[in-house]
This record gives C-alpha cells, sequence and structure tokens, in this order.
C-alpha cells in the first residue's frame, strides 16, 4: 500500500531545552529524506515521534490511510535474552507483532467474541503485507546471501536459530542488515542503518533504499551512503534553533547551506554596520545639540536678539535630526546575529615517539571454532599509517588484537616494541560501558588527571555537568564515542588504534577527527567502511583481510 506520513507543528525537547518546534514534514512515497545535525540535536528523538512510540510536546503526527504499517529501526539493534536470530528478524520485521495479534484474533474467534472475525481479517491483512507468509524461506536466502551461517557445522538452520546474544559484531550487524531488507513497511525510518557494514553490507544498503516505493526517513553520518540514496534533506540546525527541508540531494544540500549560511552572515553584518554607522550619526546629532544649547544658555544674557533666534533654531535642527535618526535605527529590519555552532576542535596528544618497531607478528594464527586467521608474519613500523580494510568478520579486529598483543596465540608470535603507547577507540567503546560515571571512568583511564581538568576537557567535546556525573553506560553511542576521542586527547599516545571510529559520530565531528589525523605524527592502524574517510585520511600501507589471510599492499 501507498502512504504517507504527516508531521504537523511537532515539538520536543528534553526537561527546559528545546530540541525543536513548529516541525512540519510530510513522507511521501519514493521519498528519501536524510535527517542531518548535530549530535543531540534531536534526530532520533525526531525518528521515535514519527513511529508514534513517544508523544509529542505539541503538534501531530498523521499516517494516510491510518492503517499503513510504519517500521523504525533504532540505532543499536536490542540483543534480547534467549532470542535467536530467526525471532530477531521476525520481530524487526513486525511478522512477530502481526502474527501475536493474529492468534489472538483467532483465540476470539474460537470463543465467539463479538468483533473477533472483523479482528482476524484485520490482522490476517496486516501479517500478508508484512510478509509473513514466507518470512521463514525469505529469511533463509537473504542470511545466506550475507553469510550469517558461515563457519556452522549444522548448515544454514542452525544459524537462524543461533542466540542473537552468541553473534559477534560483524555478524549482529548483518542480522541486522537482513531484517531491513525483510522488511516491507509502508514507511520506513531507520536510526543509523550503515554503522558497523562493510562494503558489501552499505551497497545491499543503498540498492534497498533507492528502490523502495515507500518513504524513507534516514539518520546516517555515512557521507558517502547520503550522497547516493537521499532525494531531500531535513537539517535540524540546535544553534540556530532552525528546521529547514532542502530540496535535491545531499551534495545539493551541501552547496545550498553553505550559500545560506554566506548569505546569513552577509546580511547580520550588512545591517550592524548600517545600524552602526546610524547610531554614530546619532550620538554626534546629539552632542551637537548639547553643545548649541549649552552655547545658547551661556550666551542668555545677550542683547543679540538675532544671536539667541539663530543659536536657538539650530539646535532644534540638530534635535529634529537626531530624532529623525533615531526613527530611522527603529524602522531597521532587525537580522539577528548567526549564533555561533558549537564545534568539536581535536587534537590528538602525541607521547614520545616508540622504539623503530611498533609491532610485530611472526608465522600468527588464531583458531575460533572454524574460523582461523593466519599465519600471519607482518611488522608495524613507527609513523607507518595503515589502513585495515575487509568484510566484516573477515578478522580485522582479531588482527589488531593479535598486533597489540591481547590475544592468545595458538601458533607463532606476537611482540609490541619498546616505548609504544596506546590509544584506542574500539568498535564497542567498551571503556565507557561501565556502572560508574563517566567522570570516574576518565579519571580511572588517566591516573592522577585532576577532576577539573577532566571536566575542562570533556566540554570540549560537548560533554558538560549533564553527562559527566551520568553512569557511563548511560550516554548514548555518540556521547560514548566522544569521550573515547577526548581520551585520546587527555593522554599521550604513539600507537593510534581507531576501529570503526566513525559509528555514532556527527558529520562535524567526523571532518575534525580527520583534520587531526592529518597532523597526528605518531603510528597509525585505521579500520573504516566510511569511504570518504579512507579518501580524506593519509595512508601509507593497506592491509587486506579475507578468510583470515592478510595481503600487505
Amino acid at each position: 500500500m501507498t502512504a504517507n506520513l504527516v508531521a504537523k507543528d511537532l515539538a520536543a525537547g528534553h526537561g527546559d531545552r528545546t530540541l525543536f518546534a513548529g516541525l512540519d514534514l510530510v513522507v511521501a512515497p519514493g521519498d528519501v529524506i536524510g535527517l542531518v545535525g548535530a549530535n543531540g540535536a534531536g534526530k532520533s528523538t525526531l525518528l521515535r515521534l514519527l513511529a508514534g512510540l513517544d508523544a509529542p510536546e505539541d503538534g501531530e503526527v498523521r499516517l494516510s490511510p491510518p492503517t499503513a504499517a510504519v517500521g523504525h529501526l533504532p540505532q543499536e539493534p536490542e540483543r534480547r535474552e534467549g532470542e535467536t536470530v530467526r525471532g530477531f528478524l521476525a520481530r524487526r520485521t513486525g511478522v512477530a507483532a502481526a502474527q501475536k495479534a493474529m492468534d489472538e484474533a483467532a483465540r476470539g474467534l474460537a470463543d465467539g467474541t463479538p468483533g473477533a472475525d472483523d479482528a482476524y481479517a484485520a490482522s490476517l491483512e496486516r501479517w500478508l503485507a508484512l510478509g509473513g507468509a514466507d518470512l521463514d524461506e525469505r529469511a533463509e536466502e537473504i542470511a545466506g546471501s550475507l553469510g550469517l551461517h558461515a563457519g556452522l557445522h549444522a548448515g544454514l538452520h542452525a544459524g537462524l536459530d543461533r542466540p542473537m546474544t552468541a553473534l559477534s559484531g560483524g555478524q549482529a550487524a548483518r542480522a541486522q542488515l537482513a531484517s531491513l531488507l525483510l522488511s516491507r513497511y509502508d514507511v520506513f525510518l531507520l536510526d543509523e542503518p550503515t554503522n558497523d557494514l562493510d562494503l558489501d553490507g552499505l551497497e545491499r544498503l543503498e540498492r534497498f533504499v533507492t528502490g523502495l516505493r515507500a518513504g524513507t526517513v534516514v539518520v546516517s553520518h555515512d557521507r558517502e551512503f547520503l550522497s547516493r540514496t537521499v532525494t531531500k534533506v531535513l537539517e535540524l540546525d540546535l544553534a540556530q534553533q532552525q528546521i529547514t527541508l532542502y530540496g535535491g540531494g545531499y551534495a545539493a544540500y551541501l552547496e545550498e547551506r553553505g550559500t545560506a549560511r554566506r548569505h546569513a552572515r552577509e546580511d547580520y553584518e550588512e545591517y550592524a554596520d548600517k545600524r552602526a554607522a546610524l547610531e554614530g550619526r546619532a550620538r554626534m546629532q546629539r552632542s551637537w545639540m548639547d553643545k548649541g544649547v549649552r552655547n545658547a544658555r551661556r550666551k542668555a544674557g545677550d542683547n543679540d536678539k538675532i544671536g539667541r533666534k539663530f543659536r536657538s533654531e539650530a539646535s532644534e535642527k540638530q534635535a529634529a535630526k537626531a530624532r529623525q535618526t533615531q526613527r530611522m535605527i527603529e524602522r531597521l529590519e532587525v537580522v539577528e546575529e548567526p549564533r555561533k555552532e558549537w564545534e568539536l576542535r581535536m587534537e590528538i596528544a602525541a607521547a614520545p615517539r616508540s622504539g623503530s618497531v611498533v609491532a610485530t607478528l611472526r608465522d600468527a594464527e588464531v583458531r575460533r571454532g572454524d574460523f582461523r586467521l593466519g599465519p600471519v608474519s607482518l611488522r608495524i613500523d613507527f609513523a607507518d599509517r595503515v589502513a585495515v580494510t575487509g568484510a566484516n568478520g573477515a578478522g580485522k579486529s582479531t588482527l589488531l588484537a593479535a598486533l597489540l598483543g591481547r590475544l592468545t596465540l595458538d601458533a607463532g608470535h606476537s611482540a609490541v616494541g619498546s616505548g609504544v603507547v596506546v590509544g584506542e577507540v574500539d568498535q564497542a567503546r567498551r571503556l565507557f560501558h561501565g556502572t560508574e560515571s563517566l567522570l570516574d571512568a576518565f579519571c580511572a583511564a588517566v591516573p592522577g588527571t585532576e577532576p577539573a581538568d577532566v571536566r575542562t576537557l570533556l566540554a570540549k567535546f560537548g560533554l558538560r555537568a549533564a553527562h559527566v556525573l551520568r553512569p557511563a553506560v548511560g550516554l548514548s553511542p555518540g556521547e560514548r564515542t566522544r569521550a573515547a576521542l577526548a581520551l585520546l586527547q587527555g593522554r599521550g599516545v604513539n600507537l593510534l588504534v581507531l576501529d570503526e571510529p566513525t559509528n555514532h559520530l556527527d558529520l562535524p565531528a567526523i571532518e575534525q577527527l580527520e583534520s587531526a589525523l592529518a597532523s597526528y605524527p605518531g603510528t597509525l592502524l585505521l579500520v573504516t567502511h566510511d569511504r570518504r574517510m579512507l579518501d580524506a585520511v593519509r595512508t601509507t600501507r593497506r592491509l587486506e583481510v579475507a578468510h583470515g589471510k592478510v595481503t600487505d599492499r
């Protein structure tokens, strides 16, 4: 079914802080609307409002027809205890909920409940529309094409019946992609669907999104994905408290936004210059008027009536001119100064250089069930800038762990060079997943640092008083990533290990990270599927990991 989703005059906030107000949006069939804005601008909040999961502070959301199915896919898939991959796919596609409604209606039919026949017909229609009739067959086909059953002795069926909690990060990302490819919603609301996807997954996602007839709203910080898929861009500008819908694709949005911001600055400067000139003229006119009044008073006893009359008229003329100038100031159309946006200014603190050899592997092997990495012989030298690429599950994170000496090898040898100080942003952002406060977690990672200095540093990364005392596990994915980046600035490192660092980062922060990497003098190991970052960051080597083998290019 074709469906329209209409938001009218929406408003949302956190406490006394307004995120957005007066937001109007129409999502029509075939639209792919990219939702952009800094972290904290309200993008995920807006998706939840559009999905009907939360109630707005003001305004309304309407579906036409009201029976249309809206699919909301959040940033981090909830892995429920005991839920299998098959159950996860059924839940995420909406089929599980439709099946439950259909079963309840069937019981009503059996019990002779009034209206049960209509309820059953409606639930059956929804179940069929969501693809429930052939979900298992389609799930097996998609899972096979994505390699979700790879590494299992018992084949594909066992793969779909594995617990979700048993999946690796790469496998969970493929399961999330599978749930999207299997979905048959009338409107799609996608929150960071590109996170953790490899290049093959990104291409599949792009084909899926561009081929949808349903209306789609997508939040993504993958610039290449946005440029290839979106037809419009909705920007939530928290600094200016503005909501702007740009027609055209992502490249057109960047150009139009740049022009609009330049014109806004020029308009304000023209207004400010004109007002300053008029205020200067008014001050001068008032000064002349005051001087004329003083002269008239000083010469009040003068018998020269003509002179007194002339001075009086001159003073009145200056007063009239001053009033006229003041009216001109009041009639000026006020142009508000564009607010200065919060901007992450990131640096990576460099430790004294390490020895010439940073890390080595010699005939190293790692075995995990049917998966095997190696044998690998490899040497990383100081100031090498290495991009590590490969599909999800190929062994990239395993290779990093082996290089850093964090993994017990099943064969071969590994060694880390002298004087190596590691700074790491890992995929899971594990350092900030505990129940202790962000402040305590950060201080533990940088012993001897004063809490006041930690607060100041975190504030530079947009993590202020409301964040530092919150349990680290309660931070959003974007906040945890910024905390991990702040750590790189808080302590010196000479080996920088970045495993999918752009996940959950907003676009300005990604650009700041790229800029910081340009001036970082130490050794770099970078794992990323962000195609524009791979182009932007200077590298000297590329390690390609495929099927447990490593090719040094």
